[in-house]
């Protein structure tokens, strides 16, 4: 069913909304309204911003006027919340008058999209129809747990997304636990490769290594060694699409429980321990506060089910046979190379 459309609109741009582009400020205030048709009548010029025809990118400046065509609207169902989404919106890690950070459950989207009616956002916004603005971000993958940071005000979005966009950890910074094949150098190793992403056909969105993509650099740290895979800490000085993910996999160490970068054998041996997820949580998350100045650092707690995997690791041998005798027939070609040498 849809409603009768309505006469032109004239929509002054508030300070808070400055910094936004045309095509998202349409987005919010035009529900039920498709995204193509959205930018044919920006193409087309009936969308104006001070009496001017302009592009969807536009960046919209405080004071603007826009010119919001009459149109009719799809009167859509609002979804209904699960209890497990009802649940996750009452993790909170930290709250204020200015931004949220929940800790996210493995298994749990972020967002509707892709055949999900709700995801946590949509669902805070049933819950809480007394906020009046509530926004993500930044994502995590539907099988990554952990931090999520939501603003509550445009103006702090724009914040903490220029902060998201510092090059260095001073900005945002996001911090992940990772359980990886084998073992990864002693020293803490950079991974600086550009990522390139897109949907295939199914709808699936794929991320790999290319040199024509955007710059992306992680940074890993070796928490704990075990056999035959290593507890890392990255530190994500990019945010993009499954950066961790496929950084760790390009590196030769894919994480644990990742069904579309990681290795089958590897994930045969951590179900053997219990494994029964991707083994990615976003443990920490440290910034400047927008309003206050003060630094804030927000941790997250290891789930039980990961840490319950950790500890029957620990229980091991920490170095596999076939790790010794791997090692042993290196050190045997060494020791091959140098008797060359010396003949």
């Amino acid at each position: 069913m849809a409603s009768n459309p309505a006469a032109v609109r004239i929509v002054s741009v508030a300070t808070g909304e400055a910094g936004q582009r045309l095509d998202n400020f349409l987005l919010a205030r035009l529900k039920g309204v498709p995204r193509s048709h959205v930018y044919r009548i920006v193409r087309r010029g009936e969308v104006r911003v001070n009496a001017a025809r302009t592009r969807p990118d536009y960046r919209l400046r405080a004071g603007d006027r826009v010119r919001i065509p009459p149109l009719r609207t799809a009167r859509r169902a609002v979804p209904r919340v699960s209890a497990a989404l009802e649940r996750q919106a009452q993790r909170v890690l930290y709250e204020d008058e200015h931004l949220l950070i929940l800790d996210k459950q493995a298994g749990v989207t972020v967002h509707a999209g892709s055949g999900v009616t709700a995801g946590v956002i949509e669902t805070l916004r049933q819950l809480r129809p007394h906020t009046p603005y509530l926004e993500l971000v930044h994502r995590l993958d539907r099988d990554t747990s952990g931090c999520l940071v939501l603003a509550k005000s445009r103006t702090v979005l724009n914040a903490l997304h220029a902060l998201l966009r510092d090059p260095t950890a001073r900005g945002i910074d996001k911090r992940y636990l990772a359980l990886v094949e084998g073992r990864w150098p002693a020293r803490a190793r950079s991974v600086a490769a550009a990522l390139d992403s897109h949907r295939l056909r199914s709808g699936e969105r794929v991320t790999a290594v290319a040199d024509t993509g955007r710059a992306a650099h992680s940074r890993f740290s070796v928490r704990e060694r075990f056999a035959h895979c290593t507890l890392v800490e990255i530190a994500l000085l990019t945010g993009r699409t499954h950066q961790a993910r496929v950084h760790a996999a390009h590196a030769g160490h894919p994480v644990a429980g990742d069904t579309k970068y990681g290795s089958r054998g590897f994930d045969r041996e951590l179900r053997a321990l219990g494994l029964r997820r991707l083994f990615l949580h976003a443990s920490s998350v440290a910034f400047r506060h927008p309003a206050s100045g003060e630094r804030l650092h927000v941790h997250s707690p290891l789930p039980d089910e990961l840490a319950a995997v950790v500890t029957r690791l620990r229980a091991l041998p920490r170095v596999a046979s076939g790790e010794v005798g791997e090692a042993a027939a290196r050190g045997s070609r060494r020791r091959s190379k140098r008797s060359a040498a010396r003949a």
